[in-house]
């Protein structure tokens, strides 16, 4: 069931609405993600407003270009990006959602080790 959400970064400056339903969260094992500890919640533009930080939020592009991995140059949190798989959609950080239960969740994976190749298959969140 959709629901709106609020977040943001672990600083503050960066806040952010969504309105989704977690049930197609997805955990993703490539370099970054693993890394950072991402959970995906992979939203159309309409579903998504940025409340606050715009000016507190730096871009890191890497390999192909097309990821738009934003953070918050105070505090370094990952709230959302523009995802490769989806450059038309907002990829939305679950951990940084307000009051989730993330043990309550049932959550998806995604080979992005192997990125090209679970491409082709099933793709949890579509």
């Amino acid at each position: 069931m959709k629901r709106s959400y609020e977040g943001g970064c672990h600083c503050g400056r960066v806040r952010f609405r969504v309105t989704a339903d977690l049930s197609r969260v997805t955990e993703c094992n490539c370099s970054i993600c693993s890394k950072k500890g991402f959970l995906h919640l992979i939203v159309p533009p309409d579903a998504f407003e940025l409340l606050s930080g715009q000016d507190a939020l730096t871009t890191y592009r890497f390999n192909t270009g097309v990821a738009q991995h934003t953070f918050c140059a105070t505090c370094g949190i990952h709230p959302f990006y523009i995802p490769r798989s989806d450059p038309d959609k907002i990829d939305v950080n679950v951990r940084c959602l307000d009051d989730v239960d993330i043990g309550a969740l049932t959550i998806g994976h995604f080979d992005g080790r192997h990125w090209e190749d679970a491409m082709t298959g099933r793709v949890p969140w579509r």
